[in-house]
């Protein structure tokens, strides 16, 4: 170190040397480059110089390494009128290559000059903090806690470079933009002042004459009209009133519409409004329309309300209303006993005599009577209590009751009548069967005793009935050509005989008889139905059969003038499906069900005892998940028989023993599973979805089955359902597609199996 005390001093002119060289060596044109200053400061003085070489001496001035990358290409100028620093140099460096459609990136400790449009997915600077500026290309991340990050996109979006991003993460509500460091300054002071609280505040409106849920529609159209409100959803359903304020306000929860909303529990209504003026209008409007209401004129009824139901069925809320309001404190058990437990009409009638002229009859609906009279009803009804009467014909209710027992009906009414969940049932009956049979036996007959003797002897063996036994085909042998009625079939298979002539006729004297056969079967059945929540659905396919259940024949007498008849019951018979769905708050599903598959034993038609019946049923209760599949119960069955007829004796013997016996053995297996999917339709939406799922999959069967052109029949086309396209559901939440069928069209011989050609719909 002592050696050398002038190492310090030579280090800033070793430094101005190396930086002359280098700008003289790379630099084009007329400027100078690159001047040392005093201070370490340099003068930039660089005129339509390669881009390339302005960035070699960057890296010098800079001490870290610049990396151009080779589609970058050009001249650049670049000057400065005083010394700056070799930091500010990196930056007016940048600036330039901004300008002309590059980036300068930093990376690992690399400075990298990109083109400007591959400069977003290089850039390595991340950060969710404060926004560092400068002019090279960044990522930042915004958090935003009162505007939806959504909002903001389409403002922020002009004021990006075309080539760099701006993305939303839904989930933390933030945006994620990438650009210059300078301008990310610039939009970072553009988000803190938009994001900020748009309501004033939220406010409790408590009401003393009106019904919250009869004011709130009232207020919020009347809001609407200027442009002031959101569009009102059901209290009872808080997810759709979300999405309403959200669609009237842009898609924000903190937009600027006033939102209105029922709170049927403490009758009031809640309020949050952008600002104060728009605020004490709301406040207003509910102030001026809460007032008690109109006195009735005498002889007219007082607090009388209409109510219409939008889901709900009016003649059975009827029921569960009277029984809630026989259960208010100081209620008569006899509230509402005036109107029709079912089936009942509503509407006013007046009769002369009644002491109350507006008293509301089960019978002015329809004009059946299906309850007590008016009368008696005007007798039980109390004075202060009220009376509840459904009018099947428009769907409504009329309430007569004083205003607190109305409001409290009123918010019961709000919570039942909601839209009902549907269940589509999907049901799959698989069975599978395989049998086996084989049989072999010889039967032979003949006569013992002299030709012209005058007692013969008959010896054979001889086993099953009709065609099988060897008797019956000599019988009809010796009887000649027998009609069609009486004519008797050799058994199945291979059948070898042996016959003589007796008398001139031709007897079969032995007969054997081979038979092996197999038989396959595979029967697959798919019922499926749709049904509300909690209501029981039925679905039968198959026919409706007679059964005889008694008959009459004559006895002989002649005094009886009685034709024989029969009586008959019809039963159906094929496939039956019948469930109750019920669906639980968390999703799943409780499915009461009944299924049957019955069919008609072949080999009972036209039998004397009656047609037999094959029946398959299952009765369980279960519980499945939403979409899920559950197996019901089967059968699986692994039968096997043998038989064996022989003569005593002479059938034991070895080898020569098959001469006289018969022999037959079978083997049945039968496969039966029964499967079961419930889908929760809950909106239309849904439903839409699975309709045309459902139509889509029948009408490409359709297609797939045409005739075969011809030009010798005139028919080459059989109906097909027409097409039909989705209706426009506007912008909503996403929904995912229906499931496909639990079972799958085959594709016909000779069509393609490509699994474009799928009939499944994947997208509502």
């Amino acid at each position: 170190m002592a050696r050398f005390p002038a190492r310090p001093l030579l280090r800033p002119l070793l430094a101005g040397l190396l930086l002359t060289l280098a700008a003289s060596a790379h630099a084009a044109g007329t400027g100078a480059g690159a001047q040392q200053a005093e201070g370490g400061r340099v003068t930039l003085d660089f005129v339509n110089a390669e881009i390339d070489a302005v960035a070699r001496t960057m890296a010098t001035l800079s001490g870290r390494n610049v990396v151009v990358d080779p589609r970058v290409k050009g001249t650049i100028t670049l000057s400065s009128t005083v010394p700056v620093s070799p930091a500010q140099a990196l930056a007016l460096f940048a600036a330039q290559l901004r300008i002309q459609g590059f980036a300068l990136v930093e990376q690992n400790g690399l400075a990298l000059v990109l083109p400007e449009a591959e400069a977003k997915l290089q850039a390595g600077s991340v950060s969710a903090g404060a926004v560092r500026g400068g002019g090279q290309v960044q990522t930042q991340i915004f958090r935003l806690t009162h505007e939806n990050a959504n909002n903001l996109v389409p403002v922020l979006r002009p004021l990006i470079s075309p080539n760099n991003t701006i993305n939303v993460n839904p989930g933390t509500n933030a945006l994620v933009i990438t650009d210059y460091g300078d301008n990310l300054q610039r939009i970072g002071r553009i988000i803190a002042a938009l994001d900020v609280s748009n309501a004033t505040g939220v406010e409790v409106v408590p009401l003393k004459h009106a019904v919250a849920s009869d004011l709130a529609p009232l207020v919020a159209r009347l809001l609407e009209s200027s442009g002031a409100a959101a569009p009102l959803a059901p209290a009872a359903a808080p997810a759709q009133a979300v999405a309403a304020v959200r669609a009237a306000g842009g898609g924000s929860e903190g937009g600027y519409a006033t939102a209105v909303l029922p709170e049927p529990r403490s009758n009031a209504i809640i309020l949050r409004a952008a600002n104060p003026a728009r605020l004490a209008l709301a406040r207003s409007l509910i102030e001026q329309l809460d007032q008690p209401p109109a006195q009735a004129a005498p002889g007219e009824g007082g607090n009388i309300h209409v109510v219409y139901l939008k889901n709900a069925d009016a003649t059975k809320l009827a029921v569960t209303l009277r029984a809630a309001l026989a259960a208010l404190p100081g209620q008569s058990a006899n509230a509402g006993a005036g109107a029709a437990a079912s089936g009942g009409g509503g509407g006013a009638s007046s009769r002369p005599g009644n002491s109350n002229p507006m008293a509301l009859g089960a019978n002015a609906g329809n004009g059946l009577a299906s309850g007590p009279s008016i009368d008696a009803a005007s007798n039980n009804q109390p004075s202060t209590g009220g009376q509840i009467q459904a009018d099947p014909a428009t769907n409504s209710l009329i309430i007569s009751a004083p205003e607190p027992v109305y409001r409290e009906l009123r918010a019961v009414i709000d919570k039942l009548d909601q839209r009902r969940a549907q269940v589509f049932v999907e049901s799959l009956i698989a069975e599978v069967r395989a049998d086996k049979a084989a049989e072999f036996g010889i039967q032979w007959q003949g006569l013992l005793g002299r030709r012209d003797g005058s007692n013969v002897g008959i010896i054979g063996t001889n086993y099953g009935a009709g065609g099988s036994n060897i008797l019956n085909l000599v019988g009809q042998f010796a009887n000649g050509t027998p009609s069609a009625a009486n004519l008797v079939m050799p058994p199945q298979g291979l059948n070898l005989g042996l016959g003589h002539r007796i008398n001139g006729l031709f007897t079969l004297g032995a007969l054997a008889n081979f038979l092996q056969s197999t038989g396959t079967g595979n029967v697959l059945s798919t019922p499926t139905l749709l049904t509300l929540d909690n209501e029981e659905a039925k679905i039968i396919v198959g026919r409706n059969v007679p059964f005889v259940t008694g008959s009459y024949t004559n006895t002989g007498s002649t005094t009886n003038s009685v034709n024989p008849f029969q009586t008959y019951e019809r039963k159906d018979v094929g496939l039956t499906l019948r469930v109750r769905p019920q669906i639980s708050e968390n999703g799943t599903v409780k499915m009461v069900i009944y299924q049957e598959a019955s069919s008609v034993d072949p080999t009972s038609v036209g039998s004397p005892q009656g047609i037999i019946t094959n029946k398959r049923a299952i009765e369980s209760s279960v519980l499945v998940d939403d979409g899920a599949i559950v197996v019901l119960g089967g059968l699986m069955e692994d039968e096997y028989t043998e038989s064996e007829d022989k003569v005593p004796g002479l059938g034991d013997i070895p080898v020569v023993g098959n001469l006289f016996k018969s022999r037959n053995r079978s083997i049945t297996k039968s496969n039966l599973m029964v499967f079961l999917r419930p889908v929760v339709v809950r909106d239309a939406v849904d439903s839409e979805a699975f309709s045309l799922s459902r139509y889509e999959l029948m009408r490409a069967a359709q297609g797939h089955t045409q005739p075969e052109p011809s030009s010798v029949l005139q028919i080459n086309q059989s109906p097909v359902l027409p097409p039909v396209a989705p209706t426009q559901q506007g912008q909503g939440w996403s929904r995912p597609a229906p499931p496909p069928p639990l079972i799958q069209r085959m594709p016909a011989s000779g069509e393609s199996s490509d699994p474009g050609t799928s009939l499944t719909r994947t997208s509502p």
